[in-house]
């Protein structure tokens, strides 16, 4: 039964992430803030519906972000050490960014960001993605390098959707969430955004 609905979960999450490429595709910057997309709709107009129970559902989530930074396990993209809430840094803010490595959003967030490592320096910065690692690494080798090995700056691959079952389920990459050394949420964006607004509520 477990296997039976880890697949369903898996099922669901695929169509999610489909969502979400969509609305991150090349569409105008207009709609790259505050374009909401019902990840509920897609699913029914692309999901197949047979051969699985519909009793089972996926992880409900409400439209906020957890105010506070809940448990979570995710793995080092190199290495495949386990990271969880005890490496969390508690004496600077951490920023997690939720993305896609064929996200053009996300490929120009990350040029500017490498472009600014030197206004980052103190913030901890966690990109996580769901995607397999050899495209995030692509992804960092391409947009960049520089920022993937700064010290504070740690790419983390999410093998089990954990950061949409326990974070927050957002309608756009890169989705930003900026976690306080207290753990309380003190900001978070999805979509583009200009890099120095950015960086302004990384140090919020």
């Amino acid at each position: 039964m477990y296997s039976m609905n880890k697949k369903i979960v898996l099922g669901l999450t695929a169509v999610f992430v489909a969502g979400i490429l969509y609305s991150c595709g090349d569409n105008n910057k207009s709609k790259s803030e505050g374009t909401t997309m019902p990840t509920q709709e897609v699913a029914s107009e692309n999901h197949d519906h047979a051969g699985h129970d519909h009793g089972q559902k996926a992880p409900t989530q409400s439209s906020e972000p957890a105010g506070i930074l809940p448990n979570f396990t995710f793995y080092q993209l190199r290495s495949g050490i386990r990271v969880t809430n005890d490496n969390v840094a508690k004496d600077k803010n951490t920023v997690f960014i939720l993305f896609d490595p064929g996200c053009s959003h996300c490929q120009h967030e990350a040029v500017e960001l490498e472009k600014n490592m030197d206004r980052l320096k103190d913030v901890n910065i966690y990109y996580i993605s769901m995607n397999d690692p050899a495209l995030v690494l692509g992804f960092f080798d391409s947009f960049a390098p520089k920022l993937s090995k700064a010290s504070n700056v740690e790419v983390l691959i999410d093998k089990d959707q954990t950061f949409i079952q326990k974070i927050h389920v957002p309608t756009q990459f890169p989705a930003n969430y900026v976690y306080g050394a207290d753990g309380k949420l003190k900001a978070h964006w999805e979509g583009e955004k200009n890099i120095n607004e950015a960086i302004s509520q990384f140090h919020k």
